[in-house]
């Protein structure tokens, strides 16, 4: 008996028979983007799905889903697509929509109505001449550049573990740690957020604001420390809140920048937990924060000592996929001529073959702050890539494809370290894929 499967947002349908397949199983094969950071392997809730009708077509929740539900308080039409197996007609919306929402879902898990002791690292950044900016442009104006400033600065936040706690007027708050994780984790990504926040100011100059005649620029201050957090309020109200003095301090060595003339300042808590071996460290201060009693140690951030993969292909990835749509056709393209028989794979429109790529390669991008999720969803795509018919001496053509393309859509942006880490990240994701692609 054939069965339909639903997808609301996008008014696609699609048949199966077996009852044997998931949910995001059949996603996959028909090509449907499907975010699923673990590869379906019931370790994370990224795949799940909001059931419109026939949530009794589905099977019974697995452990791994009655677990979830309860600790996230999901009603009962929220299901998760790789654990979900369809034996009639459902109708489902797809939830986690950007791979930049996956790191919001850590708000889920902090205590709601309490405070709870965690060790965080906080990053504040302030937009620097936003006083000259309000008065030489108008309102409507100085709205669009904010909303352009918050989306590029927000995303390396986003893209490394972390949350976006707050704005407050032209200052961006956030947040690592807030599910757990190592110390030097959690300060390693504050630390790749904040130098990845200035690669995004630098390139939203060059592109978005360049008719501007001020130019922007930011301060930021790195710390870390024991803060108490939870979803706190008025009863009809509750909001994620960060409290404690380390989040203080934050604030306060942001505004040491402006006294320092320095773009990114750390305080040695931040340093203590990190490899010093592997950033360049420029001067030192020893300095009176306001409220604080004693002089603290800060250290002015300069960057990495060796080519960080994760920094080159975050600061990259959003000026490759600003024309998504271009970015597939200009792969695309490339493929077909160095390969014309594949072609023959891509039967189906190739304007949703596309938006399935630039999806996958988003996805990868995002998922390198979390290795263990992004080798067992690699792991998957490989499986998955036999079932369109991908053979093992396509992925050469993938990569000369991919480089080529990444190459040109840079253009003026690449540097040999971009194009040495897409190199060397391409290798892996293929080197991954193929392993498994049995």
């Amino acid at each position: 008996m054939v069965k339909t499967l639903t997808y609301s947002a996008i008014n696609r349908q699609v048949t199966f028979k077996s009852n044997t397949n998931t949910l995001l199983d059949l996603s996959i094969a028909n090509r449907i983007p499907h975010l699923h950071e673990c590869g379906g392997n019931g370790i994370c809730t990224t795949c799940r799905v909001r059931v419109l009708d026939g949530v009794s077509n589905l099977s019974p929740k697995t452990e791994f889903e009655k677990s979830s539900s309860q600790a996230r308080k999901w009603d009962p039409s929220i299901r998760l697509a790789c654990q979900a197996r369809p034996k009639g007609d459902v109708t489902l919306q797809r939830l986690i929509w950007s791979s930049g929402e996956v790191n919001n879902l850590q708000k889920e898990l902090v205590p709601t109505g309490r405070a709870e002791e965690r060790p965080i690292a906080i990053l504040f950044c302030d937009l620097r001449n936003f006083t000259n900016l309000s008065s030489k442009n108008l309102n409507y104006d100085i709205a669009y550049m904010l909303n352009k400033f918050y989306t590029a600065l927000g995303e390396p936040i986003l893209m490394n573990n972390g949350v976006i706690y707050q704005y407050v007027g032209d200052e961006i708050v956030g947040v690592f740690g807030t599910t757990g994780g190592t110390a030097e984790k959690n300060c390693e990504d504050a630390i790749r957020a904040a130098l990845g926040m200035q690669y995004a100011l630098d390139s939203l100059n060059r592109s978005d604001l360049k008719d501007i005649e001020i130019k922007l620029k930011s301060g930021i201050g790195l710390n870390f420390g024991t803060a108490f957090l939870g979803h706190l309020g008025h009863p009809t109200h509750k909001q994620f809140s960060v409290i404690g003095d380390p989040v203080n301090v934050a604030s306060r060595i942001q505004n040491e920048t402006k006294v320092t003339n320095t773009d990114i300042l750390i305080s040695e808590t931040i340093l203590d937990n990190v490899n010093k071996e592997t950033v360049i460290i420029g001067r030192k201060f020893c300095n009176k924060l306001a409220g604080k009693e004693d002089p603290l140690n800060l250290f002015e951030l300069k960057g990495f000592k060796a080519m960080d993969l994760q920094l080159e292909l975050q600061a990259s990835m959003n000026i490759m996929l600003e024309d998504e749509d271009k970015f597939a056709k200009t792969f695309y393209d490339k493929v077909f001529e160095i390969a014309p028989f594949v072609r023959a794979l891509f039967s189906n429109n190739m304007t949703d073959q596309g938006r399935l790529l630039t999806h996958m390669l988003g996805g990868i991008v995002y998922s390198l702050s979390r290795p263990e999720h992004l080798k067992k969803g690699l792991a998957k795509l490989g499986k998955s890539h036999i079932q369109y018919g991908v053979k093992a001496e396509y992925y050469p053509v993938v990569k000369q494809a991919m480089i080529e393309t990444i190459d040109e859509v840079l253009g003026g942006y690449k540097t040999l370290k971009t194009m040495e880490a897409w190199n060397t990240a391409l290798d892996f994701v293929i080197d991954t894929m193929k392993s498994n692609a049995h």
